[in-house]
């Protein structure tokens, strides 16, 4: 049965696919020996997962045949070298069909094709797995074997016939299918011993999300789900779905300051790590540079951060940040502060959870800000998908003892309805809530923290004002009612007898 274990059954012997995400999906590599069926639309992907395939056998010093029945070898090596990659070395055997199958006299009007073309080519199969005798096999593609055997079941029969005569021989055979049948073909699922299956997801604008899943790998555990993938010069890249579960880490137990007095005191002494914070309000409220605070502040105690911006340019961010007494570049340059560009319609949100996953465990980063989940939202297909992504990434980030800030904008700028794109208030430990109001005809800011799930947090509201070089958060306002409003009221505290 499939489980959400990454660790592979104790006495399987496994080869590397030579797509480093897809062997995490299959618990270490595929199960040596067996028959793998790849499957995908034209486009998809398959042939270059192939090619990575055999070319990582050739790097383990392993004899590998590539059987191609649709495309010349001259179009595998024109593939091959768009990825930077070379077929030097490489056992490719062509069984395409030739010229003379034009010739009307080649023309078959007793036998059917199935019974001289499909039986030719098996045997041509056979006899070049005969010579080689290769630990890696690739058969591109059973479409052909299917269009010529017409027949469900001596296309089955034909297939099994390869499963038998490869029994015993130590070889990984991958099989690849372009999907051009009308219906599933589930009959060759129940002969292989795994399935991969690469789709390709149209969205309305942006590049086309692919996703990968592994539908059945027999006899040892796998990472279900859908995995977002790329095909980028050097092959397929693979972003195995993150499962929280599996990271468990001890959390050092203390608060993180944000440099701010006043603002720690508005959290309760601070932010405490292996927290996640979401600030939430109007745009142009605050929100970005708070959380680029405390960045700056854990920048100087020697921490590292990673901002993954999605809407503001860096250079745009770098300098509202000197204005306001806070010079990143320098942390920049030192690796301290490391900025991320995320553009939502061509990172597939699996992209950037990996990103993340890099930076908290190879560069040992403290804390995490993701400005907005706005343009988060634009890269996942569906707000209850940006919730389970989001339940996982920040579960993962929680067990790291990374203190994570979120910052979400909400429509409109003044008054008391306020709508967000998406509710994700539950999922954060700590709310910090911003909202402009009006006094006298002058707009000011406020800042409250409506939740703490660790302890508590000050109940009060404070003016929050971006001037003079500075951030300052001045005391609790106690003048006015309904600044969360809007449009608040002065309250008469001395009135007179």
């Amino acid at each position: 049965m499939a489980t959400l274990t990454s660790n592979p059954i104790v006495g399987t012997a496994r080869i590397s696919s030579g797509c480093a995400g897809l062997d995490i999906v299959m618990s270490g590599g595929l199960p040596k020996g067996h028959l793998y069926l790849l499957e995908g639309e034209p486009g998809s992907g398959k042939t270059t997962l192939a090619l990575q395939f055999v070319l990582e056998g050739q790097r383990n010093g392993e004899k590998v045949l590539y059987v191609t029945l649709s495309e010349s070898r001259q179009d595998l090596e024109i593939a091959a070298r768009s990825h930077g990659l070379s077929l030097e070395g490489v056992e490719i055997s062509e069984l395409l069909p030739s010229e003379e199958d034009l010739r009307p006299e080649s023309q078959y009007t007793v036998f059917h094709p199935a019974e001289v073309e499909l039986n030719d080519r098996m045997q041509r199969i056979v006899t070049e797995i005969r010579r080689l005798q290769p630990n890696r096999l690739v058969i591109d593609a059973l479409s052909e074997l299917r269009m010529l055997a017409k027949d469900p079941l001596r296309y089955r029969r034909q297939i099994l016939s390869l499963k038998d005569f490869m029994t015993g021989k130590h070889c990984t055979v991958l099989l690849l299918d372009d999907r051009t049948s009308r219906e599933p073909d589930l009959q060759l699922h129940s002969i292989v011993h795994g399935v991969i299956s690469l789709d390709r997801v149209p969205r309305d604008y942006g590049n086309t999300r692919r996703q990968l899943q592994v539908l059945k790998l027999r006899g040892t555990s796998f990472r279900e789900g859908l995995h977002d993938y790329l095909i980028h010069t050097g092959g397929v890249k693979v972003f195995p779905r993150l499962v929280a579960a599996e990271s468990r880490g001890k959390v050092p137990n203390e608060t993180v300051s944000s440099g701010i007095p006043e603002l720690d005191a508005l959290t309760g002494g601070g932010l405490d790590r292996g927290t996640s914070t979401l600030l939430m309000g109007p745009a142009g409220s605050g929100k970005t540079t708070i959380a680029l605070r405390w960045a700056f502040s854990a920048a100087l105690r020697n921490e590292k951060s990673v901002l993954c911006i999605f809407e503001e340019s860096p250079h745009t961010l770098i300098t509202r940040a000197a204005g306001l007494g806070m010079g990143i570049q320098k942390f920049l340059e030192s690796g301290l502060i490391s900025l991320e560009r995320v553009d939502p319609a061509e990172m597939p949100p699996g992209q950037l959870i990996e990103r993340v996953k890099f930076y908290v465990e190879n560069r040992d980063v403290k804390l995490v800000v993701i400005d907005s989940l706005n343009g988060y939202l634009q890269s996942v297909p569906g707000e209850q998908f940006l919730t389970l992504h989001l339940h996982e990434l920040l579960g993962f980030l929680n067990n790291s003892g990374i203190l994570t800030l979120l910052t979400l904008a909400q429509a409109g700028t003044i008054g008391s309805s306020m709508p967000t794109p998406v509710d994700v208030s539950y999922l954060a430990d700590n709310i910090l809530l911003f909202r402009y109001f009006e006094v006298r005809g002058e707009v000011r800011q406020a800042i409250s923290a409506i939740k703490k799930r660790g302890g508590s947090h000050e109940r009060k509201i404070r003016e929050l004002a971006f001037s003079d070089g500075k951030i300052t958060v001045g005391k609790p306002i106690s003048n006015f009612h309904g600044v969360l409003t809007g449009i608040p009221t002065l309250l008469d505290l001395d009135p007179k007898p």
